[in-house]
């Protein structure tokens, strides 16, 4: 069964509170999309502002140019997973490293336009591959479904990843997108501008399970 995991992306941190709380009732896990302004076009608060309930798995996602500048302060939040990507100006693995030896697991993000096998040399380096598919620093997006191809690459190319897919999930390609072999998806507008994200959380769970999916 793959996991629904709503996304934060706040850019005040009153903004940010109000989109956690609306979730911290339902999730199990949550997906904090931090933008420094320069690698994405909008701007998050900044890592020292970043919180979230002790019960919740946090994922960091990290739309920054260098993310070793910000290497002590991620060890210091202790998430479950820190996404980079792969366009980022940072050395891959040695960022990997450190984070492995912290006791954090690390992610790779391939945006949309970048061809899967250029991150062939570093893939193996992290826990998890993330699928990006949505607008950089923004919630919505579409799911560009063709993108699948990418997803059974990283399959092959590395079995034991965890495979994550962000941007335009709803309630229409859920099941598609679990069938296809994404194992977490990364869910931003469909639930938090809902008027009953937990229905609509409930939905794509339904959407997501083994049953359903096959």
């Amino acid at each position: 069964m793959a996991t629904i995991c709503p996304t934060i992306t706040a850019y005040e941190p009153h903004e940010y509170r109000a989109q956690m709380e609306r979730i911290e009732p339902f999730a199990t896990r949550v997906h904090i999309d931090l933008m420094d302004g320069e690698f994405a076009p909008t701007k998050s608060p900044p890592l020292e502002a970043i919180w979230w309930p002790h019960e919740l798995t946090a994922d960091i996602h990290l739309m920054y140019q260098r993310p070793m500048d910000y290497l002590e302060q991620l060890i210091r939040l202790k998430p479950n997973l820190v996404i980079i990507h792969n366009e980022a100006e940072v050395h891959h693995m040695d960022f990997a490293a450190k984070l492995h030896a912290a006791g954090i697991k690390t992610g790779l993000a391939i945006l949309r336009d970048t061809p899967i096998e250029y991150a062939y040399q570093i893939m193996h380096s992290f826990d998890h591959v993330l699928v990006f598919s949505g607008n950089l620093g923004h919630h919505g997006g579409e799911a560009d479904l063709g993108l699948l191809d990418k997803v059974r690459k990283i399959r092959e190319h590395h079995p034991d990843a965890e495979i994550g897919w962000d941007g335009g999930i709803n309630d229409q390609n859920a099941k598609q997108l679990v069938e296809g072999g994404v194992d977490v998806l990364n869910v931003g507008g469909f639930i938090q501008k809902a008027d009953d994200p937990l229905m609509r959380y409930r939905l794509l769970d339904g959407r997501a399970s083994t049953d359903s999916a096959k």
